[in-house]
């Protein structure tokens, strides 16, 4: 059984989500205001946060910004009735897994969240065996979402995390940006190349030596970002 927790202060939007994730066979705990919802975030486990942005007490994106910076790196669904691209941009930057943007219909918030309990159940099954990467002095533990740079333990955002991991995975393979977007964020982001760059940027920040000349991320020059396949052992 997943453990849900949703902070949504429509009170009509927040009971009609009750209602069908209790028919997914969830334990569900719900909060209308976003300080008693982040302080239930921050003490017990949930398996997915489904978040609205405009919220009393502490909004969505601060919520988001905090968990992330605290290191809590439960997946998170984030609900608004803002459509402008800037507050999709800040939503997705700032550590969301997924974003969905009011009005949305029944079956689209349900198939988002079954993707979600799927990739994390894909995770948990994963060969153990074959989620430690070593390439020079980085090393990567999937399991335990791990990343030690020359013994040092690098902190990483969950997508972050899951860029590094995709690109070590296929040393020497290029992808477009549009990939990356789908490949790590699940489905289609048409149009948020930038949402890639700037996570690229981040991670280069905190794993390479030297930006203008970097080990491990490299850019393919018109089509995206490949992980070096040529790092001396």
């Amino acid at each position: 059984m997943k453990k849900v927790l949703l902070i949504e202060d429509d009170i009509h939007i927040k009971e009609l989500l009750e209602i069908h994730l209790k028919d997914l066979e969830c334990q569900l705990m719900s909060f209308t205001n976003g300080q008693a919802g982040y302080n239930a975030a921050t003490t017990e486990y949930f398996d997915l946060i489904i978040l609205d942005i405009t919220l009393p007490g502490k909004d969505g994106l601060e919520i988001c910004r905090d968990l992330r910076a605290n290191k809590i790196k439960i997946p998170i669904l984030m609900l608004t009735a803002r459509s402008e691209e800037v507050d999709k941009i800040m939503g997705l930057e700032t550590g969301a897994d997924d974003y969905l943007t009011k009005p949305f219909s029944v079956r689209e918030f349900i198939a988002r969240v079954k993707a979600i309990f799927r990739r994390v159940d894909m995770f948990k099954q994963e060969d153990i065996s074959e989620q430690m990467i070593r390439q020079g002095n980085l090393q990567i533990d999937k399991s335990k979402r791990k990343v030690l740079l020359e013994e040092k333990r690098i902190d990483l955002t969950p997508k972050e995390f899951d860029l590094l991991f995709l690109l070590a995975s296929h040393p020497g393979k290029s992808y477009s940006r549009d990939q990356l977007l789908s490949l790590v964020w699940g489905y289609e982001f048409e149009g948020y190349e930038h949402t890639v760059n700037s996570h690229i940027n981040r991670l280069r920040a905190k794993v390479e030596k030297d930006l203008s000349n970097p080990t491990y991320i490299l850019t393919s020059w018109g089509v995206g970002y490949r992980f070096n396949d040529e790092i001396p052992a």
